[in-house]
């Protein structure tokens, strides 16, 4: 009896301090990279580079992603999740005071180290959702995903209006307030959450991996590869199509920045409503038939601009609404796939470590497309778009089959 009553406040406040702590967390995880788009102008010319090397101040974090995904796995299990996050989230810090404070070569370090620190973040966010929200971990990972969209938003409507008063530099720092903010709540969350594993008398998962059962390497199983490919897909056709939209409706439709800057918005911000109503399909059906409208409604983007592109706002928004879906569906997935939190954490890695590597060709590649074809035009692309978004279908398809059937 005295030792269940200090037990009782840890628990009732212990998940939404935490759930507090995720959504502080993945406002970090997009924000600090997009908020270079708004004044990629006035660094270039405070910097005196070119348009190229302007650039990999918004590529170089995708191939981060991808780089740093097997190194950020291998820290989580040697100093268990909740450590991972803080060391993630200082490599954070770290590197967006480096990419404000030097020139051109502490720029670009900097836009690396930010990427290796949000790749922690990266996986870290599923393994914990699936690992204290076993229950409701499609509906988090949809919060998760849609905060992850705010926080874009957030950066790319303020950062201009702090830059016109500071500059450039302090305005991309002005942004460190928030991983301030997610160090502070994921360290006040941390023993609440230790003391619902005691009251719960449940082994703590916030150690380095001790488990009995041996993981399943995720590159031995089919399921891990279509995964992979799935996300592969999603991300080689997001980052492809958030770099050369604006430009490829001002060329099919002939729409000025404004209009242009509107089809982006719409593309970025229905990713919330599709983030957040997924899970809620999945849960009410099954993940299955909730992959079926992300699948269609990517596919119409691409496909939609190649046979009617005066209908230009409705596929934007249906491509905007499938994306935030779809990312919410592949590791839902993740999770169905894996035993335990070690299987889940080198299956994210997997994921993210491959799919990502491709996804930073994107830009690159269908702005090569684009230049080869003569008069450079945009069907080409589009139909690369479309043919990514086909393994996306197909391979996500045929994931999803096979978890609900392990």
């Amino acid at each position: 009896m005295t030792t269940a009553a200090p037990r009782r406040p840890a628990a009732s406040l212990g998940t939404p301090l935490l759930v507090a702590a995720i959504v502080l967390v993945a406002l970090n995880l997009r924000g600090p990279i997009v908020a270079v788009s708004p004044v990629v102008d006035a660094i270039r010319v405070d910097l005196g580079v070119s348009a190229a090397v302007a650039g990999l101040l918004t590529s170089l974090p995708v191939l981060a992603f991808a780089l740093a995904s097997p190194p950020a796995s291998w820290l989580i299990g040697r100093i268990g999740a909740e450590r991972a996050m803080l060391v993630g989230l200082a490599v954070l810090t770290a590197g967006t005071v480096l990419r404000s404070a030097d020139g051109i070569a502490g720029a670009l370090v900097g836009t690396a180290v930010i990427g290796a620190g949000i790749t922690v973040g990266n996986i870290v966010i599923p393994v914990v959702i699936g690992r204290d929200f076993p229950h409701r971990s499609g509906l988090l990972l949809g919060v998760y995903t849609a905060t992850m969209n705010v926080g874009s938003m957030i950066t790319l409507s303020a950062t201009v209006p702090i830059a016109a008063g500071t500059g450039w530099r302090l305005a991309l720092c002005a942004w460190l307030v928030l991983a301030v903010a997610a160090a502070v709540v994921w360290t006040l969350a941390t023993p609440y959450r230790r003391a619902q594993l005691l009251c719960r008398e449940a082994p703590d998962e916030s150690r380095p991996d001790d488990s009995s059962v041996a993981a399943r390497a995720p590159w031995a199983r089919p399921v891990g590869w279509l995964l992979l490919f799935a996300f592969a897909g999603q991300s080689f056709s997001y980052y492809g199509l958030t770099a050369w939209l604006p430009e490829i409706l001002r060329d099919l439709r002939g729409l000025d920045a404004t209009g242009a800057g509107v089809a982006s918005s719409l593309f970025q911000i229905l990713a919330v409503a599709g983030a957040l109503v997924t899970p809620l399909v999945a849960r009410r059906t099954s993940l299955r038939l909730a992959f079926v409208p992300v699948a269609a409604g990517f596919l119409a983007l691409p496909g939609g601009l190649l046979l009617a592109p005066s209908l230009w706002p409705l596929w934007c928004s249906l491509a905007g609404a499938a994306q935030g879906g779809g990312f919410t569906v592949i590791f839902s997935a993740c999770l169905a796939a894996s035993r335990d939190t070690t299987e889940n954490r080198r299956m994210a890695a997997f994921i993210q470590g491959g799919g990502y590597l491709l996804g930073a060709l994107g830009p690159f590649l269908l702005g090569a497309v684009h230049e080869a074809v003569a008069p450079p035009a945009w069907d080409v692309p589009l139909a690369v778009v479309l043919g990514a978004l086909v393994v996306l279908a197909v391979a996500g398809a045929a994931a999803v089959t096979r978890v609900r059937t392990q």
